[in-house]
């Protein structure tokens, strides 16, 4: 999960605004515009998970449930995309009991202000959090999936970042040697790294030292 920067709306929610709440009226074409500025703001990456989302294998995801908050079903702001794994992501969610302002929401909180990605794949709350920020933390964990001890997402979560355990040894040889070049490094790395599912992991590996 990252800090995500949403787009322009696209028009034809506004057509949905008023009336009855019921996501079934849209059409085909529209939920390829939607798509078009969601795979913008996310670069066709789960909003929660961060793996790609081919097509037939995503769908998008209500953040705050239309059972819950019909008046949400058509407001950009309540939608993302998310992958279709059924133990992790918007499924999950969707079936997980939690309060409303318990979990963090991608394009309004920081992530990086609240996880850590591990090298061995586990995500954790960061250390320096106030007991509120924990508590989101930890239930952002919890409703979404994200750390499940046995599940997919860590394993694939280390096979991304393993790697990149090379590229980290490289870049501590450039420390002792030349700060300069350090930066000049990490900073190609990060650019070639930029839009890659599970991004953030790779990140907080190499920014790690």
């Amino acid at each position: 999960m990252h800090k995500l920067e949403r787009p322009a709306a696209p028009g034809c929610l506004a057509r949905y605004q008023q009336g009855p709440q019921d996501w079934r009226r849209i059409s085909v074409a529209e939920k390829r515009e939607i798509w078009q500025q969601l795979d913008a703001m996310q670069g066709q990456r789960c909003a929660y998970c961060e793996s790609g989302l081919p097509e037939g294998r995503r769908h998008i995801e209500h953040f705050r449930q239309r059972s819950r908050y019909p008046q949400g079903t058509f407001q950009w702001d309540n939608l993302f995309g998310s992958c279709d794994k059924s133990d992790s992501c918007g499924r999950r969610k969707d079936r997980t009991t939690y309060r409303d302002g318990d979990i963090l929401k991608p394009d309004v909180d920081d992530p990086d202000n609240y996880l850590q990605f591990l090298a061995d794949g586990r995500i954790v709350p960061r250390n320096d959090l106030t007991e509120r920020q924990r508590h989101r933390s930890e239930e952002t964990l919890r409703v979404f999936n994200l750390d499940h001890e046995r599940g997919a997402l860590r394993q694939m979560r280390r096979s991304a970042v393993q790697g990149y355990l090379g590229t980290v040894e490289d870049l501590l040889e450039c420390t002792e040697l030349d700060e300069d070049l350090y930066f000049e490094y990490l900073h190609e790395e990060l650019e070639a790294i930029a839009g890659q599912p599970f991004e953030t992991a790779i990140r907080h590996l190499l920014t790690a030292h």
